[in-house]
């Protein structure tokens, strides 16, 4: 199965500057292994060493955070769309 993975400004380096790639996979965790696979430097940046999400990785399965679904084990279906967003924190007092 075909997913499209969209990508956040931050990440696109490591894909050669594209916004969006297609990856196959039938979970979560199989399109972020396929993802980091064929893109090695984003590996440190969603994955960790275990090969769970990093903890301030937000990823969505069509507008559902997958942290309130199956996490890594969530099932996808051909032409869904994942979204990977770097948490953002910090600001001035």
């Amino acid at each position: 199965m075909s997913v499209e993975v969209r990508l956040p400004t931050l990440l696109r380096a490591a894909v050669n500057g594209s916004a969006t790639v297609s990856i196959d996979g039938e979970t979560i965790g199989e399109v972020l292994r396929s993802l980091v696979a064929e893109n090695p430097g984003l590996n440190s940046q969603v994955l960790t060493d275990d090969g769970e999400l990093h903890r301030f990785v937000n990823v969505y399965l069509n507008d559902d955070d997958v942290r309130y679904l199956d996490r890594l084990d969530t099932k996808v279906a051909n032409g869904d769309i994942i979204t990977i967003l770097p948490a953002v924190a910090g600001g001035a007092n």
